[in-house]
């Protein structure tokens, strides 16, 4: 953001104790520009008494500030809306002194109940006292607060957490705090250096978390803190067991951020730059001194408060400052040469320039989306590949025809249970049995379960192997589905699929892609043939046909009050269950990975809307027999969110069931279109 017309600017800013006027000013001929973060090192004056009135200034680019101690400390203004965490057992790590003691001091002073942990050992981890921990304790009893001592190694972190329980209860809060310094060069670095840092530091933050976890599971709640450093993050010579073991707590937090998610369990990091006995060698003597662990206790205490929301955050503090750091990647070079289609070391030498420039750069937010992000850039450099071709082999109708190899599936009685479930069977009804049991004298497969392997090798769709054909998942959206079930399935075997590009279609905002699979037995008969309509969002204008005559269309309901209706609620875990019969599309788990396709959070598959309808259908005219049922049409009009209501609407005509789907909640169609073609009508009206 530029700030044009302004020549000097006056801000106030109220970090911990001192109150910091900044003045920010620019040369006419420069543009002041909004960073997202700006950081500065040891910019503090020689001499930082609060009571002195002392001065200091710094050059960014040109970007000018003056930064002034104000003579007098301002008192604080009272807030009515107080943070408390009355009800709340905490338990610190290192709570001795430094930061673990303003963190647990500042905890008990809003309610918390707080196990204040320390070792009482030497800043290298030699040695015990139980001192450290006792004055502490003290110090919040004698504030009014409530507080007992640990003195174990974070390494019996099941002894920890125990002392929560025993004293309290229960545990809502770890700040993983506790740790020790042995810096030595490389070459220097003995291996039991090594490893003790890391046993304190990594090792002790799992074990106590590890310990502290289920009973966060079984209360639904949980607040954790990591401790990491610049030096883990950014290195710093000397301390390559020190930065090693930081770097990793930044892993398992964005991990254990994930693994809480769904329980209300939230995992942060802390990059503090405090006055600490770890840190009173590192700063100079005037920095040391101004860069009290009061500055930070508040950011952490915030981030253990139950309405801060934020999870897998990394947040760097320091004398009254806070920022954030994100993960950041150049957009690299796809260093595939277009003759060879190999890459060689001259390539990568020739692209390196490309590869590390983080002028343009993006921020991963999920291990789902860098891969996305990876696999798209691979796809993309199909198209680098195509461009060397002419225009006429690169046209989307030379895929009009193509044949894919043969695909096997083999299944067996699990597998046909597992889709049962997905979509929606249920021991409740005593008709269901015959889907849920292999040993049930009448054990059978519901109709639509062959869409599961008619997926098997569709992947080669955006693989760049078919002529004509360059487009990747974001792309993509599933149009319709028809399925025509010629043999019964057996309740175990091996089908084979191949599939055929039918048509494509030119929709001007996009193709559409037609395909017919088969699926074929060991016999080599056909057991049942899938049509699949693929809409590629941003592929049409090539000149193709808008219409296909082998296109299987839909049909829609008559004009009356449909003859039968059911309706099914859905799991909020369907899509999780529906998943792993085929579709493992992040889409339907990942709300981050939802969240880039544009939706709130996971959306339940579509084919399992679609076997839900089926399902009904065969509940309400076919007495549950899969015989009676020969094909299903439908078409995907709208998203279902697992927990939402599906309703199908029925009309039979001769030996036609016309259904469509709505939700429940939103009023909205899902399945438009949809018939069922019976074996023989069966009328229950």
């Amino acid at each position: 953001m530029k700030i044009r017309q302004v020549q000097r600017c006056l801000l106030y800013y109220l970090g911990g104790n001192p109150v910091f006027a900044v003045r920010l000013w620019r040369p006419s001929n420069s543009s002041l520009i909004e960073s997202e973060l700006w950081r500065f090192n040891y910019l503090l004056p020689s001499n930082s008494v609060i009571c002195r009135r002392e001065f200091w200034s710094a050059r960014v680019g040109n970007i000018f500030l003056e930064k002034r101690f104000l003579k007098e400390k301002l008192e604080r203004i009272a807030d009515m809306s107080e943070s408390r965490f009355d009800g709340r057992v905490a338990l610190v790590t290192g709570a001795g002194g430094g930061l673990g003691k303003a963190y647990a001091l500042l905890l008990a002073s809003r309610g918390a109940k707080v196990v204040v942990n320390d070792l009482g050992g030497s800043k290298s981890g030699e040695g015990g006292d139980s001192r450290p921990a006792d004055l502490v304790v003290s110090e919040i009893q004698a504030a009014g607060g409530v507080a007992v001592p640990n003195y174990d190694s974070v390494e019996e972190g099941d002894k920890l957490v125990q002392t929560a329980l025993d004293n309290f209860g229960r545990i809502d809060i770890v700040i993983n705090n506790a740790g020790i310094l042995r810096d030595k060069s490389l070459l220097k670095m003995a291996e039991a250096d090594w490893d003790l840092v890391h046993r304190v530091h990594l090792r002790g933050a799992f074990k106590v978390t590890k310990a502290a976890w289920p009973h966060m599971k079984d209360n639904r709640y949980g607040r954790i803190i990591m401790t990491s450093s610049i030096a883990g993050l950014l290195g710093n010579y000397g301390q390559a067991n020190y930065s090693a073991a930081k770097m990793g707590l930044v892993g398992l937090s964005n991990t254990l951020a994930l693994e809480g998610a769904k329980l209300n369990i939230h995992c942060n990091v802390i990059v503090p730059m405090a006055a600490s006995r770890l840190t009173q060698d590192v700063l100079p003597p005037d920095v040391f001194e101004s860069l009290g662990p009061d500055f930070i206790a508040p950011v952490v205490a915030w981030l253990c408060h139950e309405e801060c929301k934020d999870t897998g955050m990394i947040i760097e503090s320091a004398g009254g400052w806070a920022g954030r750091y994100r993960m950041k990647r150049s957009y690299g070079k796809v260093l595939t040469n277009s003759e060879t289609r190999k890459v060689s070391i001259e390539d990568v030498k020739d692209g390196w320039s490309e590869v590390i420039d983080m002028e343009l750069s993006d921020y991963p937010e999920s291990t789902q989306q860098s891969t996305m992000d990876t696999l798209n850039m691979i796809e993309k450099s199909m198209a680098t590949f195509n461009e060397t071709k002419t225009e006429d082999s690169s046209s989307p109708l030379d895929a009009v025809g193509y044949t894919s190899e043969p695909k096997s599936f083999s299944y067996s009685f699990k597998e046909v249970i597992l889709y049962a479930l997905g979509i929606g069977a249920s021991t409740s009804k005593a008709d269901n049995l015959k889907f849920l049991y292999e040993n049930d004298e009448n054990f059978s497969v519901l109709p639509t379960f062959g869409v599961i392997p008619a997926l098997s090798g569709l992947e080669s769709l955006i693989t760049g192997q078919i002529p004509g054909l360059d487009f990747d998942l974001s792309m993509v959206l599933h149009g319709e589905q028809y399925i025509e079930i010629l043999r019964p399935y057996a309740a175990s075997g091996c089908l084979t699929q191949t599939f055929v590009i039918k048509d494509v279609l030119d929709k001007g905002s996009g193709m559409v892609l037609i395909l017919e699979a088969e699926s074929r037995d060991q016999y080599d008969q056909v057991v049942c043939r899938n049509q699949c309509t693929i809409f590629v969002r941003g592929k049409g204008g090539f000149n193709g046909p808008r219409a296909s005559e082998h296109a299987v269309s839909v049909r829609s309901p008559p004009a009356r009050q449909p003859d039968r209706s059911l309706a099914y609620t859905t799991s909020v875990d369907q899509a999780a269950l529906y998943r792993l019969s085929a579709d493992l599309n992040p889409l339907h788990i990942d709300p981050n990975f939802s969240a880039i396709g544009g939706f709130s959070k996971p959306i339940l598959h579509g084919l399992c809307t679609y076997g839900i309808a089926a399902r009904h259908v065969l509940e309400t005219f076919c007495d549950n027999d899969p015989g009676m049922m020969r094909s299903v049409k439908a078409r995907f009009s709208k998203p279902v969110y697992p927990g939402e209501t599906v309703c199908t609407d029925m009309w039979l005509e001769d030996d036609i069931v016309i259904f469509r789907c709505t939700v429940k909640e939103s009023g909205e169609e899902c399945l438009s279109g949809g018939w069922v073609q019976l074996n023989k009508q069966k009328q229950k009206l």
